[in-house]
């Protein structure tokens, strides 16, 4: 039978929060203390712990490690005093929810017939009455050291105006990144638009940052409002910032230093107050040494620096958002399905080379074929068969025709890149895989070929 550890310094709230358990056919056991339920915890396991925040021993908080150290069970953290800070550490320990008093019965009741049934993923699912901003690191999902110093780094930058420079590779949630920044930042009531710099043809991107007059070049028949402006008092992403043509770049930093914008076709100089939070899958070092970003805007833009290391880096994060994705398709369709342990196993030996975003796709196709429960057959083929991560070994030097690419010391980094992407596209055969492999967009994959092309060798 599941198991309920109830913690509360107020009598009658454990007293009603135990018959709704009960009710629920939890057997029970009660702590007043943060000492009390540490004892409770070495007498029994429990399946779910409802934790008051404020204790007189101490703060909820600090019994997780506790109970995570002993059982999987599902935490949901309670509190009479909500706020934004108090939400954010709930969500970094991971807690299944985060209730304010009076409590929501109905919610509750929910959680338990959950964790009953078997149902619950011990993943953060914040609700929308939480303070402003206060959800917003719900969708970093994630145990990892690697995660961990990412949400402090947001929740550090979040406050503050300062231009943000995230980096990794495709795939590893950038864009969730800089969402959260803009959640939990002061302009958090102000649009946050983003825009990737490698999908808007280079004819275009200018008037979309700027705007554009009516009559400032052809089909351009009435004023056009750029994003800066349609930002304005918010932030403005600019994904794959090395994907935007350096002519294009001067502008920028000149916009940025002087928090000014021209439309194209204009004279009117605009003042924009719009916060910048860029990306870019490349190393900002080596997009420099290539040509593809200017060092001035670089250190522009790079105030703070937050990097994501790839899902392979972080193994220990697979299991969590595998079942944070499949909650969200099971609450999205109203089918509630789940992973054996097999299909687990797979997932867990995968190496991953599209990073979240592959797998939160294999989740979405298993999902869809799977009846009740996901075994290993409904996982896409390279993911079942155990496909490993290719070796360097495993990769043809397109220059030499061995399969090892040999790089001399002092050799430029932008030469180095275009062999490795050569020789790799030369041993796939697909630019599809390349990109996989490389951990870079396939649109990113094809403006480096069409660079290379245009390029001297």
């Amino acid at each position: 039978m599941a198991h309920a550890l109830i913690v509360d310094d107020s009598s009658s709230t454990v007293q009603g929060l135990k018959s709704l358990c009960e009710l629920e056919g939890f057997t029970t056991s009660t702590a007043l203390s943060i000492d009390q339920a540490r004892m409770e915890l070495v007498r029994r396991h429990p399946s779910v712990a409802l934790l008051d925040l404020n204790l007189p021993d101490g703060n909820g908080l600090g019994l997780i490690d506790s109970i995570r150290a002993r059982t999987d069970a599902a935490v949901v953290l309670i509190t009479g005093r909500a706020s934004v800070d108090t939400a954010i550490e709930a969500l970094r320990h991971r807690v299944t929810d985060y209730l304010t008093k009076p409590v929501d019965v109905g919610r509750l009741q929910t959680i338990l017939r959950g964790v009953r049934d078997g149902r619950s993923t011990g993943v953060a699912t914040a609700r929308p009455e939480l303070p402003p901003g206060a959800n917003a690191l719900a969708g970093i999902v994630g145990r990892s050291e690697g995660i961990r110093r990412a949400c402090e780094a947001i929740t550090q930058v979040a406050p503050s105006d300062a231009s943000v420079l995230i980096t990794g590779e495709s795939g590893t949630g950038k864009e969730v990144v800089a969402q959260a920044i803009h959640a939990l930042s002061p302009r958090r009531d102000h649009p946050c638009i983003s825009v990737n710099c490698g999908a808007i043809s280079p004819s275009l991107m200018e008037s979309e940052l700027f705007g554009h007059e009516r009559g400032s070049f052809t089909g351009a028949e009435r004023r056009h409002r750029g994003l800066f402006e349609q930002a304005a008092g918010g932030t403005l992403f600019l994904d794959e910032i090395t994907e935007m043509p350096v002519e294009l770049q001067v502008r920028l930093l000149r916009a940025l230093e002087a928090r000014a914008i021209v439309r194209v076709g204009g004279e009117e100089s605009i003042p924009v107050d719009v916060r910048i939070i860029a990306a870019s899958n490349r190393p900002p070092r080596q997009a420099i040494e290539g040509g593809h970003l200017r060092a001035d805007l670089y250190y522009r833009i790079k105030v703070f620096h937050i990097d994501l290391p790839p899902l392979r880096a972080r193994p220990e994060d697979v299991e969590p958002l595998a079942r944070a994705f499949l909650d969200e398709l099971s609450a999205a369709t109203g089918q509630a399905k789940s992973l054996d342990g097999e299909a687990l196993e797979a997932l867990h030996a995968y190496h991953w080379p599209g990073n979240v975003r592959e797998l939160r796709n294999a989740v979405h196709a298993a999902h869809v074929l799977a009846k009740d429960v996901i075994d290993r057959s409904h996982l896409p083929l390279e993911i079942r068969e155990g496909e490993r991560e290719p070796s360097g070994a495993g990769v043809s030097d397109a220059t030499t025709g061995d399969r090892a690419l040999t790089v001399e010391v002092g050799s430029c980094i932008a030469d180095v890149e275009r062999r490795l992407i050569l020789a790799t596209l030369s041993e796939l055969g697909s630019k599809t895989k390349t990109a996989a492999v490389l951990g870079i967009s396939v649109k990113t994959l094809y403006n480096r070929l069409a660079d290379y092309g245009s390029r001297p060798r």
